[in-house]
């Protein structure tokens, strides 16, 4: 397993996220063709100081290595620079991938 690619930076307030997860998100389709095993993130959260501020379940039609990105409010969380946020995600299979970033 590979890492997640993090990064996170506040200004005025609101924190900004761009996490590149590492993941080839074979398909249905795509496995039948390839003879593999499908295979793609089902599911990402990302927390911070405990508290969730990004939670969302995915299917097959994201692309391989997928992009994410996007914003809390920093206030409401109570977080600031220098805090973890801890992206996850799981997969079909069950891989659990989790990776730190400090906010900047």
């Amino acid at each position: 397993m590979s890492s997640t690619r993090i990064k996170a930076s506040l200004k005025k307030g609101v924190v900004t996220v761009k996490a590149l997860a590492k993941h080839d998100m074979l398909s249905y389709q795509e496995a039948e063709r390839a003879k593999k095993e499908a295979n793609f993130i089902t599911y990402v959260v990302a927390k911070v100081n405990g508290n969730i501020v990004y939670e969302v379940s995915t299917s097959q039609f994201l692309s391989k290595n997928p992009y994410m990105k996007f914003s809390f409010n920093a206030d409401a969380v109570g977080a600031k620079s220098g805090d973890e946020l801890e992206f996850s995600w799981v997969d079909l299979k069950g891989n659990t991938q989790v990776d730190k970033e400090k906010i900047k």
